[in-house]
């Protein structure tokens, strides 16, 4: 597991989030505090090991198999909860060679296990189970499997279950906060097919009746909804990627009338790891090396086995999400997904109400990729022209404790908001520090928001609760209400937060000024009269000319 928690208190099951006039009700049920609270079932063992081996059926659509669960005692309880969403369904439970007695809650099943759980023991649990997982209608949007065929009418088969929890085909620990610190992966398919998973392929096994198992190490932890089968007759190449912890092993999976478009347009994935090494520092998962992997459906960032499906076009589907030309200089899907390997499945968030954790900063690297090989000036105007997609609907925090993350604003709001947080640093080598050193102080492990919030804060060296509770919490953009007479600029903020006391930068009279605001009006003198006022666009503010 990333990071031991001992002792946890159930959250509660209905939660009112309010913040500076913005209230999110909504009334949650247990199977809603099953999912997503460290429940008494969870937080006396410690995930340390899975060993999930499945065989999946396209004639049928069915998955069989088991999971052997390896875990750490914490505490002597003999209750532990193991969670497999409906209708798939746990058929037995063994401990030791003997099968257990267990109880279904809806999408939870309660083990009842025997034998003594000393504190400090590693024990483990093998769980069988089958059905028919949910089909995914709207992937990856929609939890579930995706059953599909390609042009010569071979199964074309993958999952994709972010906020759907693994446990829709996989019986699992299915949250956050706990991960294994390894894990094998067996994937037993129809022979003319092949299994790719996550992590390094560790040999095939041929069996008789016309299948094949594919074995698949995890040497690093891995995220529940991170780990993936894609089940397709696949052509294979692979690269080298001299990077900043010596050769990576990359490798490229893709449908086989796929293979020369996917040799041309695979070739972000080196400017990728280009660009965020650079800024991010090294690709966290070295001994398990870098794939993509070709799927029937858009994309998502399955750790070290990140999945594709963008059409062999640059953009989103060929389009450019900021308006801006820049969006149409690459994949979106190789940048972004792969953007996930640092934020996502490097710093993972606890509890899904801090995804903004995954995609602010994913968002985020979509304009420093742009940044490291077009400019400073196109990676601006790329994240700046995401902002006609920002909504303000709700806030960004999502509900704790009950599996609920919070507004889609995350993602472009976010992103614009790391952006304005950069030119507050107004240092870009010291910028890059920062998020080389967040990658590297949080390394494989599980996060809150408020220590990245207090991580930024002592790092940026400046207090940034304020910053962080407008744009997080708060739905209000900023707005810089100013006034010009004679030779006096007056200022304030308006629509903000208690305490809120971002500093902006300006032009007055075409000479950079930096004003430092708050919902107080301030006063700068100016050598002319009537100053031509113009405020720096890469700050995501409002402004108005005002009267006092």
């Amino acid at each position: 597991m990333k990071n031991t928690i001992t002792r946890l208190a159930i959250v509660c099951l209905t939660l009112l989030c309010s913040f500076s006039g913005f209230a999110q009700n909504r009334t949650f049920t247990r199977q809603d505090t099953l999912r997503g609270s460290i429940t008494p079932g969870r937080a006396w063992w410690d995930l340390t090991y899975y060993h999930l081996s499945v065989q999946v059926n396209p004639a049928d659509s069915t998955i069989q198999g088991m999971n052997t669960i390896q875990y750490k005692v914490l505490e002597p309880k003999q209750v532990m909860q193991i969670d497999m969403q409906q209708p798939m369904a746990i058929e037995k439970v063994v401990q030791d060679g003997k099968s257990l007695q267990f109880k279904r809650d809806g999408n939870t099943y309660f083990v009842q296990l025997a034998a003594n759980q000393k504190p400090g023991s590693v024990k483990q649990v093998d769980v069988y189970f089958g059905g028919k997982p949910t089909v995914s209608t709207n992937p990856p949007w929609s939890g579930g499997i995706t059953w599909k065929k390609d042009s010569k009418g071979n199964p074309f088969i993958a999952n994709s279950n972010q906020g759907s929890g693994a446990s829709m085909w996989w019986p699992c620990k299915d949250h956050m906060y706990d991960e294994p610190d390894s894990m094998l992966i067996s994937v037993r398919v129809p022979e003319n097919l092949m299994d790719v998973s996550n992590g390094r392929l560790r040999k095939v096994e041929q069996h008789k009746d016309r299948t094949k198992t594919y074995h698949w190490f995890v040497d690093n932890p891995i995220n529940n909804y991170g780990v993936n089968l894609s089940i397709a007759d696949y052509a294979h190449f692979s690269e080298k990627y001299q990077g900043e912890k010596g050769v990576l092993d990359c490798n490229y999976y893709v449908l086989k009338g796929n293979l020369e478009k996917a040799k041309v347009q695979f070739k972000d994935a080196g400017r990728m790891l280009q660009a965020f090494e650079h800024w991010f520092g090294p690709y966290p998962f070295y001994e398990d090396g870098y794939k993509l992997v070709e799927v029937p459906y858009l994309g998502m960032e399955h750790q070290s086995a990140v999945t594709y499906g963008n059409g062999y076009e640059n953009g989103y589907r060929g389009r450019d999400l900021s308006g801006s030309g820049w969006g149409l200089k690459f994949d979106f899907i190789i940048i972004h997904e792969s953007g996930h390997e640092w934020f996502a499945n490097n710093i993972t968030n606890k509890d899904v109400a801090d995804m903004w954790i995954h995609e602010s900063f994913t968002n985020y690297s979509e304009n420093l990729f742009l940044d490291y090989h077009y400019g400073k000036q196109a990676s601006s105007e790329y994240v700046i022209g995401t902002r006609q997609n920002i909504k303000n609907d709700r806030p960004i925090i999502g509900v704790y404790g009950v599996n609920r993350s919070g507004s889609g604003d995350m993602y472009y709001k976010g992103g614009n908001m790391l952006h304005t947080l950069r030119q507050i640093v107004n240092n870009d080598e010291k910028w890059r520090g920062i998020l080389r050193g967040l990658n590297q102080d949080f390394y494989h492990q599980t996060v809150t928001t408020q220590q990245i919030e207090d991580y930024l804060s002592q790092h940026v060296g400046r207090d940034l609760k304020p910053f962080f509770d407008q744009y997080l919490r708060d739905v209000r953009i900023p707005k810089l209400e100013y006034q010009v007479s004679g030779k006096k600029l007056n200022y304030r903020w308006s629509n903000v937060v208690p305490g809120f006391d971002m500093p902006v930068k300006v032009l007055v009279n075409g000479k950079e000024q930096w004003l430092e605001p708050t919902a107080e009006w301030k006063e700068l003198k100016t050598r002319k009269k009537n100053a031509v006022v113009k405020v720096s666009p890469d700050f995501y503010i409002e402004t108005a000319i005002t009267e006092r």
